[in-house]
C-alpha cells in the first residue's frame, strides 16, 4: 500500500522464498536476520546505495516469540530472543540515525506489543524483549527531540499473523515440557500455538497495524504510542485503573 502511495519501499526477509514472493509483488527485497550484524550492515549499505544516501523512514517489525514459563527458560534461549527482538533492532536503528540527522528529518517506527506494557504468563521472553524495546526507544524519542527525527511505537494486541505458529517450533525446541511443574498448563499452551494463537473474535488483520504505521509516517505530529486492537486498549485502561495485584491476577487467568 505504501508503494502505491509513492513510497520507495525496501522490504526484508530471512527465507529465500519470502524474498522471492516480495520481489514477485514488485517490492525490492533484501536478506536480513537481526541476529546477524553482517546482514544488517549489508542491508543499510545496499539501501543507501539505491537512494543516494537518503532514508526517510525505518520500520522495525521482524521478531519472534519464545513461549515458556520463565523458570523453564534456558539462558541461551532468552539471549537469542533478545538478539533478534532487541539488539538487532538497536543495531539497525543506530546505523540509520546518522543518515537522518544529516538530512534533518526521519521517522523511526517500531512494532512493539501490548505485552511490552502488560506481560502475560508463559510469554516472559517475548514480554521482556518488548519491554526492553519500549524503554530503549522511548529514551531515544526524548534524546532526538528537536532533531526532526520522530520515534513511534506501535503496540498491537492479538492480530492475525504467523507469530504463534512460528513460536511453536521455539517452544518444542527449548522448553522441557515433560519435566516441568507447568506441564499441564503447557498442554493448553501447545494447543493454542498449534491453533495459531488467540481465537478471539476481536482479532483483526494486519491492516490495523498498517493504519497506525501510515499515521506515524505521514502525520505532522506522530504519536509516541499507537495502541491498536480493542483488547490492547482495554489492557491499557485496566493497567491504569486497577491495583497491580488485581491486574496481574486477571492477566494470569488469560494465560
Amino acid at each position: 500500500a505504501l508503494k502505491a502511495e509513492g513510497w520507495q519501499v525496501f522490504a526484508t526477509a530471512r527465507k529465500p522464498e519470502d524474498i522471492a514472493a516480495l520481489e514477485a509483488a514488485g517490492i525490492e527485497a533484501f536478506y536480513l536476520d537481526y541476529r546477524e550484524p553482517g546482514s544488517i550492515e549489508t542491508l543499510v549499505a545496499s539501501v543507501l546505495e539505491r537512494t543516494d544516501g537518503r532514508l526517510d523512514a525505518l520500520f522495525n517489525n521482524g521478531a519472534y516469540a519464545q513461549p515458556g514459563a520463565v523458570e523453564d527458560l534456558p539462558v541461551a534461549a532468552l539471549r537469542e530472543q533478545f538478539e533478534a527482538n532487541v539488539f538487532g533492532w538497536h543495531d539497525l536503528t543506530r546505523r540509520v540515525v546518522p543518515v537522518m540527522r544529516r538530512q534533518g528529518h526521519g521517522r523511526l517506527v517500531h512494532c512493539s506489543s501490548i505485552l511490552g506494557l502488560a506481560p502475560l504468563p508463559f510469554r516472559g521472553a517475548y514480554s521482556a524483549s518488548k519491554h526492553a524495546i519500549e524503554g530503549l526507544m522511548l529514551c531515544m524519542h526524548q534524546e532526538l527531540q528537536g532533531s526532526g527525527i520522530h520515534v513511534s511505537l506501535i503496540e498491537p494486541g492479538p492480530v492475525t499473523s504467523k507469530i504463534a505458529s512460528n513460536g511453536l517450533g521455539w517452544f518444542l525446541r527449548n522448553i522441557d515440557r515433560e519435566n516441568s511443574v507447568h506441564r499441564l498448563a503447557y498442554e493448553a499452551q501447545l494447543q493454542r500455538l498449534q491453533a495459531g494463537g488467540s481465537t478471539s473474535r476481536l482479532k483483526p488483520g494486519p491492516e490495523v497495524v498498517h493504519a497506525a504505521l501510515r499515521h506515524a509516517l505521514l502525520s505532522r505530529r506522530p504519536r509516541p504510542h499507537y495502541v491498536v486492537t480493542v483488547p490492547a486498549r482495554i489492557g491499557v485502561i485496566l493497567k491504569r485503573v486497577l491495583p497491580a495485584s488485581m491486574l496481574y491476577r486477571l492477566l494470569a487467568k488469560r494465560a
